[in-house]
């Protein structure tokens, strides 16, 4: 649950998990990381998220300062996220997290590894395509 203020002295690392670590909220940073989305966009790139949901974490992602939404009056309507100023500070955390992942699911006991989806592969795939930087090697 969210905590409403912060006016007691607590734990940075809990806040910080609080603001970004809900299920698709570092799925949708790193994601705008890579440039302005609409929330069409995003909800291709992560299939396994619903609208609600996705519109709920943006909100709060908005409310916390680290996403910008712009809203086009125009119809149908338009809106833009992007990643606001204060959201920039996330990158080296994000990225840190990205490469921590990849090296954990490297050295994961097969077992553990959860069964491909039939279609998880081309998902993967479309994520490389529609954001080049998917797979940069500096995050290896």
């Amino acid at each position: 649950m969210r905590h409403k203020r912060y006016d007691q002295l607590g734990c940075p690392v809990e806040l910080c998990t609080e603001i970004i670590g809900a299920k698709w909220k570092g799925e949708i940073l790193f994601i705008l990381f890579t440039g302005t989305k609409r929330h069409s966009e995003l909800r291709k790139l992560i299939p396994g998220t619903t609208q609600r949901t996705l519109t709920t974490q943006l909100r709060e992602l908005e409310e916390d300062g680290i996403v910008d939404r712009k809203v086009y009056a125009q119809v149908p309507p338009k809106v833009e996220y992007s990643i606001s100023k204060r959201g920039q500070s996330l990158k080296p955390i994000i990225d840190a997290m990205w490469k921590w992942g990849t090296n954990f699911l490297d050295t994961l006991p097969e077992e553990r590894v959860k069964p491909k989806t039939p279609n998880g592969e081309a998902t993967f795939r479309k994520l490389k395509q529609l954001l080049p930087e998917f797979a940069r090697p500096e995050l290896r």
